[in-house]
């Protein structure tokens, strides 16, 4: 009788240590919060950009996917407001020809469409404990797509040949940046969202 009670809590205890074992390999591969950046950067488009705009962020994300989301949406939001803060300058230019400053005009109202849509998506994700948690997402999913779209647009208009080189790649690269991590913002988005879809 004692050798078969033996028997069961040595199982008890192999069974306990296989599920701690496993739930540690579901969880990833590393707690540490900037391991936990790194991986799950891999799913987005840029994960070199990716990892370096949110591990100077990992005391606030630690291992939290909702928050990984939030603070991506917030540096591109950052990124994008900054961006359309350099149009609005370039629109005071004294100079520029008026082709090119109706592409700047056109650029920054993109850019600034862009920012309302990521300020939508940030406060919307801080209301997913509200409940509605899919409908809410798929806002989020909607206007950082959007908000993707407004500044892959905002390059269209410098697409001629005969606009000012300087100024072309002045914008480009500002707005290249700010897609990129938008980009990889939409990616994290996702990522948190098919999670929820099937925990």
């Amino acid at each position: 009788m004692t050798g078969r009670v033996l028997l069961l809590l040595s199982l008890l205890v192999l069974s306990l240590v296989l599920f701690t074992a496993e739930s540690a390999v579901a969880r990833g591969p590393n707690p540490n919060p900037i391991e936990f950046i790194k991986f799950s950067c891999r799913a987005t488009r840029y994960p070199a950009v990716c990892v370096q705009t949110l591990t100077r962020y990992a005391h606030v994300i630690r291992q939290n996917e909702q928050q990984l989301a939030i603070t991506a949406l917030t540096v591109s939001m950052s990124m994008t407001k900054s961006s359309a803060s350099f149009m609005k300058k370039m629109t005071k230019v004294k100079g520029i020809k008026p082709r090119e400053h109706g592409a700047v005009q056109d650029c920054k109202e993109n850019m600034d469409n862009s920012v309302d849509r990521l300020n939508q998506s940030v406060k919307e994700m801080g209301l997913t404990a509200a409940g509605n948690v899919m409908w809410r997402m798929s806002n989020v999913q909607t206007w950082v797509s959007a908000a993707l779209t407004d500044q892959n647009t905002c390059l269209d208009g410098f697409a001629h040949p005969q606009m000012d080189r300087n100024l072309k790649a002045s914008i480009r690269a500002r707005v290249v940046d700010a897609s990129q991590v938008t980009s990889n913002a939409l990616a994290l988005v996702n990522r948190f969202a098919s999670k929820i879809e099937t925990p």
